[in-house]
């Protein structure tokens, strides 16, 4: 997930002299009506439950952003098959933890919630109160990188720590909304920058793994106290052993994947 750009380094925008008018947050531009073909995102069939069950209650109950180095971060995500009320739920949850004071963020993975889903959501205003700025990117395909920039990027899976991260200026993501609407947008900027990041999450890529050697080697004491404060964990009890989060995880994709 990525964090709000609260530095100059990290807005990805262009400046004052952008003509469209976004600097800060970057450009999209809806492709309405088309298909790249090979390239179109899986079939998705949108299935609407009204009543969740107990055990689908406690799950959405439970989310919360998980920190590395856990292991749900780094598995790739499965395609979503089923989109159900639950889901929705999710989602919605998904967002008030990226725009609470702790975290606010810009974007969210579902695998920085402990679900094995191939899903994000993007505001870059990270603001509530502006609905029309939220996207939810289900089975999302990248295509089209044009230019290369070079920016700030932070994680919500990795508080406080940024780094610069070389990613391509502009990009076509091909995906599925929450409706199942199947939409192909333009993007550039930070819009395009912050696609790129959540979907390297889905695939299990962090932003750190970006980083040139000599970056990464300087981040390197940050990311043992991340490991030490897992380990701390697990030892507390207050995050399971890899086999049964894989055996969550596994269940969880049963039900929707």
């Amino acid at each position: 997930g990525h964090s709000k750009a609260d530095r100059p380094a990290s807005s990805g925008s262009r400046g004052q002299d952008n003509p469209r008018g976004q600097a800060s947050r970057g450009y999209a531009r809806r492709v309405g009506g088309t298909r790249q073909p090979g390239r179109t995102a899986a079939i998705l069939q949108v299935f609407y439950s009204s009543y969740p069950s107990i055990e689908q209650r406690r799950e959405f109950s439970l989310l919360r952003i998980i920190n590395y180095p856990h292991p749900t971060l780094l598995r790739p995500s499965k395609l979503l098959k089923r989109v159900d009320a639950e889901l929705h739920r999710m989602v919605r949850q998904m967002f008030d933890l990226m725009y609470s004071d702790e975290h606010r963020g810009i974007g969210l993975a579902a695998n920085q919630v402990d679900l094995p889903y191939r899903l994000f959501i993007v505001n870059l205003a990270s603001d509530p109160a502006l609905r029309d700025q939220e996207f939810v990117f289900i089975n999302p395909v990248l295509s089209r990188p044009k230019g290369m920039a070079e920016a700030e990027e932070g994680c919500l899976s990795l508080p406080g720590l940024y780094a610069q991260v070389r990613r391509p200026e502009k990009i076509t993501i091909n995906a599925y909304n929450l409706s199942g609407q199947e939409v192909t947008f333009e993007l550039d900027d930070l819009f395009a920058r912050a696609v790129q990041h959540e979907t390297d999450h889905l695939d299990g890529v962090l932003f750190i793994d970006h980083l040139t050697p000599t970056a990464r080697l300087a981040v390197e004491e940050t990311l043992d106290d991340f490991r030490e404060q897992f380990a701390g964990q697990r030892e507390r009890g207050e995050i399971p052993d890899d086999e049964q989060i894989e055996a969550r995880l596994a269940e969880l994709e049963r039900a929707r994947t």
